[in-house]
């Protein structure tokens, strides 16, 4: 059947799909909130739209899981960018919309997308190595601007002008924040670079959306990973101090130094209802980071008690064994598939929504080897995680 979009707004009619076993149907007063690092980049600039318009084999894969999974809110991380939205329109018109694809079509009648640093020359010397160009001496690592973008889609109205960015905040007005050192105390950054350095590597958006259970602020983004640099821990520290931006976000006291984008100072109101979304590259127990992550599982405003899982992941840390061995987290809620890599299997994409918000259900979409739709998620070393929400009240998952 395809679903009309009045059924698609008012949350009727759609099935209620925990991971791989369907259960009963989605009532209105719930939402559905997803994450998804779909791997849809190119290293050359409108490269995605080329391959999109190729019929890009990735992203039929990562529709089947979204029109399997039907979020209502969803944020899709490592999509390329690019102005006028011609990747975005591709996706939706011919992965997410078409009749052609891998189960009931879906249409997300909202959507944003915005400029993120990757990629984007900052024209100073960031790495060192004597010139101001290339993918290291972007704001955000990347080999043309838009890389590694975010796309968010929703059922749901955006207020857009309510939005809040922070693509050009600067490291060094966060109070104590991590400046990179060598091992020695030397300073890794010039005072020169440091302060012009933007910190989010990608960006920080707090998409305010409408939704059947009130307004819900998407706080979404995109760290930097922990790695790829050298003694001085550059990455390591921007990763840790890019969380750190959410948590004094939800903080009005400790937040009270942000800037945004359009000049406007101060955190987050206090009576918000929020969920942070995003590949944070960060797993709580395991890899090489995790400090910045227990900062925003710290915030009394947050509720990281639930944990999505899938059988997918458990089998996939059994069978590759690796370095997988020894972790220390639940292999049940690794949510990307690094074993080839070397780190192992981690916990890097995140939903967490704030207290004044039920979590009903969750879970990662990880099918286990041999189970139905299985080889959808190989278009992608990560795994889509999602949560269905409600407004506070009495429930089994509180």
């Amino acid at each position: 059947m395809v679903i009309g979009r009045r059924e698609l707004l008012l949350g009727a009619g759609l099935p209620l799909l925990a991971g791989c076993a369907g259960v009963p149907m989605k009532p209105a007063e719930r939402i559905r909130v997803a994450t998804y690092n779909v791997s849809l980049h190119d290293a050359v600039d409108n490269g995605l739209v080329r391959r999109l318009t190729a019929g890009e084999p990735a992203a039929r894969k990562a529709a089947a899981v979204i029109r399997h999974q039907r979020p209502d809110l969803l944020l899709l991380n490592e999509f390329d960018y690019d102005e006028i939205g011609a990747a975005a329109d591709l996706f939706q018109r011919d992965f997410l919309e078409s009749a052609s694809g891998i189960g009931d079509p879906i249409r997300y009648p909202h959507r944003y997308l915005a400029e993120v640093n990757t990629g984007l020359p900052s024209g100073l010397d960031l790495n060192g190595d004597g010139r101001a160009e290339g993918p290291q001496d972007a704001w955000g690592f990347g080999t043309h601007p838009g890389q590694y973008g975010m796309l968010v889609l929703s059922m749901f109205p955006i207020e857009r002008s309510a939005i809040r960015s922070f693509q050009h905040f600067r490291w060094s007005q966060m109070p104590n924040a991590m400046r990179p050192r060598w091992p020695d105390g030397r300073e890794y950054y010039s005072d020169e670079i440091w302060q012009q350095l933007r910190l989010s590597s990608k960006s920080h958006w707090d998409l305010p959306v409408d939704t059947p259970i009130g307004r819900l602020h998407f706080l979404v983004s995109h760290p930097t990973p922990p790695v790829f640099d050298g003694p001085e821990n550059r990455n390591g520290c921007r990763n840790h101090d890019e969380l750190r931006l959410w948590a004094d976000y939800l903080d009005p006291v400790a937040g009270a130094y942000l800037v945004d984008d359009r000049g406007a100072r101060g955190a987050l109101d206090p009576k918000a209802s929020v969920v942070i979304a995003g590949d944070l590259n960060a797993d709580p127990l395991d890899g090489d980071a995790g400090e910045g992550l227990r900062l925003l599982h710290a915030s009394p405003r947050l509720n990281g008690d639930f944990t999505p899982t899938s059988r997918g992941a458990l089998e996939a840390a059994r069978s590759q064994q690796g370095n997988n061995r020894g972790q220390r987290g639940d292999p049940a809620a690794d949510t990307g598939d690094f074993n080839d890599e070397g780190p192992g299997n981690l916990r890097v994409d995140h939903l967490i929504p704030s207290r004044d918000l039920r979590v009903i259900d969750g879970g990662v979409f990880w099918p286990a080897p041999g189970e139905p739709w299985s080889d959808w998620i190989t278009g992608s070393d990560h795994r889509m995680v999602w949560v269905d929400l409600a407004a506070r009240g009495p429930g089994p998952r509180a």
